[in-house]
């Protein structure tokens, strides 16, 4: 089976869109380019991979000139995050790129910035905005958090484990997609805007170097949304332990836990606390390998509902339809769309 590469919310790629079209964009072409089928944005409960995400990212970057998508009153021209990318790439440690990065930003943004305040326990963020300007959304927090984090995890060569957020703006309504970006910790409504890292990333050299910073850039920053998601969660324990098992010998809720070496209630209770239960996780899991499977590879929709843990094809397409309010076709349509560019309409007699 392929890697686990998670899915992206609709409720998130709406909230890009709507930056674009805010701003002018005829956004068609734009979906279209990424291999998003209509149907996909259409379904509440829609899912796209981090490719097709990466792509739409991309390209309303380069169609806007502007890779904060208009968030700020200085637009981040196209190349920026190239030229931040490369200026970081000289730094010593954790501690000198995290400060050329926010030093750059500095540099391009003229209303959002990010003051770095350290202690022995975290090393904080603390986001600042212009007087007069209006308060930013949770979009463009995690858009500069996005290109600051992502970047300095890919340079020293690891996850940086978040401890906790906390945003002056209303909770937004992909809220639990940004919970999977950022921590279970997070807050909204808050005093004061800042994310909390812990901080054994300031002493760790910086691996990268100018070979690896080709196939970084052909992804990046559009793929660290999945990337460098939160692993540190109880449900990621055991998405992570289901992972690595054939579906047919996925444990029993009991079995799981003992495995986890908790009660079975306490792993109830800990994986109602982040929003999920048991089979919530094993739902998820199955979804994002089917979507992986649909777009991925040519394997047909029968063999695919085998791989996911389903005796019958009917049985697998009710399922899709409950988890993504679509066929597995509708997805399937996207993966042609993506990897054979449409061509001018021909009338059939």
């Amino acid at each position: 089976m392929k890697s686990d590469k998670g899915t992206i919310s609709v409720s998130l790629v709406e909230e890009t869109l709507a930056l674009a079209r805010a701003r002018g964009l005829d956004v068609g072409p734009l979906i279209e380019a990424a291999g998003i089928a209509p149907p996909m944005l259409a379904s509440p409960k829609g899912r796209v991979s981090p490719e097709q995400y990466g792509a739409l990212w991309a390209g309303i970057a380069r169609a806007l000139d502007d890779e904060f998508f208009g968030q700020d009153s200085h637009p981040m021209r196209s190349g920026s995050f190239i030229a931040m990318t490369h200026a970081a790439l000289g730094a010593r440690d954790g501690a000198h790129a995290l400060s050329r990065a926010v030093g750059f930003m500095r540099l391009i943004l003229d209303d959002l910035r990010v003051e770095i305040d350290t202690d022995a326990t975290r090393v904080r963020l603390v986001f600042t905005h212009r007087e007069g300007t209006p308060l930013p959304t949770m979009f463009a927090y995690a858009t500069y958090f996005i290109l600051v984090y992502g970047l300095v995890c890919w340079l020293v060569g690891r996850r940086i484990p978040l401890q906790r957020a906390r945003f002056r703006c209303a909770e937004p309504p992909a809220a639990h997609e940004y919970r999977l970006m950022f921590c279970d910790d997070m807050a909204f409504g808050q005093p004061a805007s800042y994310v909390d890292l812990a901080p054994d990333f300031m002493s760790l050299p910086v691996v990268q170097t100018t070979r690896s910073v080709k196939p970084f850039l052909r992804d990046a920053p559009g793929s660290f949304v999945v990337k460098y998601r939160n692993p540190g969660s109880f449900a990621a324990r055991v998405r992570k332990t289901l992972r690595a098992l054939a579906m047919s010998a996925w444990p029993a809720a009991d079995q799981m836990a003992a495995s986890l070496n908790v009660a079975e209630a306490t792993m109830r209770r800990r994986l109602k606390q982040e929003g999920h239960t048991y089979q919530s996780i094993k739902d998820d899991l199955r979804r994002d390998i089917a979507i992986a499977e649909l777009q991925d590879t040519d394997r047909t929709i029968a063999d695919i509902a085998q791989a996911v843990g389903f005796a019958e094809p009917s049985a697998f397409h009710r399922a899709f339809r409950k988890w993504t309010g679509m066929r597995p076709t509708d997805y399937r349509a996207a993966r042609a769309a993506m990897h054979h560019p449409p061509r001018a309409r021909q009338t059939v007699t």
